[in-house]
């Protein structure tokens, strides 16, 4: 069995009848683009692979197979570890790797059309990048476990004395499943906790896509805690996901969730807040509206007075802009992963050919944004250059506003 039933959800039928025209038009594009992707690599291969097209078509077979299996969540089915680990990983993989195999193929093709080589040339490309793909993988997971500790000094001319070496560890897209490493998760609490922080930030996607997953996410982190508190806000797959159910998961292991919405903290006598803003998949999703996690900076800001230091949670950096416009002073996001593929040296990322703000620090007059990589990773377990990451910010007091990287 590759599906644990569990309890329903009580979705609305309206719901459940717009989910359900998703996932039929998730499945016929799957499919459409698996079977052109295929047709390429297959016409570069076929003369070469045992079985020839059989062997291309019954490939292509097993790669969209799971889609049918992710039809199992529109009526209460729950994908198991063994689902998630042996049946969608592989599919992901292969996904990208006759995608990238494809474009390679008609690339190789194309440039060995002159010189009458073109199907040499393309079957060498699409060999050529199998290849690499094939080492990209082993790379790339052993770059999923090492889990980076970030230390970061950041300052700020307007920061009150008591604020002065204040600590926020930020851990950020978790995407926690029955099948996330719990080595790995107790690792990232290990190195939380060991930072004795005086604030904790989880900055969303603490879920895999779906609300059971909660469960393993409160089993590995209900154990932290800090002097201030540990916030959390809502990222997309957690909206995805079936944010109600997430947030009551999240608030029943003591978590102070915030969304659209702000808290007074006092320290050494002066009076700080914290805020959390909502997720741009609450306003627009592929399971439709839901208005209770949309994002609004007005709310999200409204109790907090003018010129107070604010420290904003925000998943989404696309709403640094908006934040940066009011005046708050430092804003932690996510969701970016930089891509899960990086070049740190140059500051560039995968993200970065999409985004404005797809990594690292950015700062516009007082106001500064961290996009943190991402504590664990989404889909692939792949990460190069772009490693898993704890953050531990120290706040500090300077004349003019900078961040500096401590180490």
């Amino acid at each position: 069995m590759t599906l644990q039933k569990k309890p329903a959800p009580h979705y609305p039928k309206s719901l459940l009848s717009h989910w359900g025209a998703v996932m039929l038009r998730i499945i016929a594009i799957g499919v459409t683009w698996t079977s052109v992707w295929w047709l390429i690599v297959g016409f570069f291969l076929a003369p070469i692979v045992p079985g020839g097209w059989l062997t291309i078509i019954l490939g292509a077979l097993v790669a969209v197979a799971p889609l049918l299996v992710l039809v199992g969540r529109f009526r209460g089915g729950y994908p198991s570890k063994f689902t998630r680990l042996f049946i969608f990983r592989p599919f992901w993989y292969l996904q990208l790797a006759t995608l990238l195999m494809a474009l390679a193929g008609v690339a190789g093709f194309i440039v060995g059309l002159p010189f009458g080589a073109a199907v040499a040339a393309g079957r060498a490309a699409v060999l050529g990048v199998g290849g690499c793909f094939a080492v990209a993988i082993v790379v790339g997971y052993v770059g999923s476990k090492q889990l980076r500790i970030k230390q970061l000094n950041v300052a700020f001319s307007d920061l009150p004395a008591a604020l002065d070496a204040m600590r926020i560890a930020q851990i950020s897209d978790l995407h926690v499943g029955p099948h996330t490493s719990r080595r790995f998760l107790d690792k990232v609490v290990q190195s939380v906790q060991s930072a004795k922080p005086d604030v904790i930030a989880v900055t969303g996607d603490q879920v895999d896509d779906y609300a059971g997953d909660v469960k393993d996410f409160a089993a590995a982190f209900s154990a932290l805690s800090a002097t201030h508190g540990v916030f959390a806000v809502a990222g997309n797959h957690d909206v995805y996901a079936g944010w109600r159910q997430v947030r009551a998961g999240l608030e029943g292991m003591g978590v102070t969730v915030l969304v659209n919405d702000a808290v007074e903290i006092e320290r050494g006598g002066v009076r700080f807040w914290i805020a959390g803003t909502g997720d741009p998949a609450g306003a627009v999703g592929p399971i439709g509206r839901d208005a209770t996690v949309a994002p609004d900076i007005a709310r999200t800001l409204a109790r907090v007075p003018t010129g107070a230091f604010t420290i904003v949670l925000a998943h989404n950096p696309a709403l640094w802009p908006a934040l940066a416009d009011r005046g708050v002073q430092l804003t932690l996001s996510g969701h970016t992963h930089y891509g899960q593929l990086s070049v740190p040296h140059i500051d560039w990322s995968l993200a970065s050919l999409f985004l404005e703000h797809a990594m690292g620090w950015y700062s516009r007059g007082e106001s500064q944004l961290y996009i943190n990589p991402g504590t664990n990773y989404w889909g692939l377990p792949l990460r190069i250059g772009a490693l898993p990451e704890v953050t531990i910010i120290t706040l500090r007091s300077r004349s003019e506003p900078s961040p500096v990287v401590a180490s």
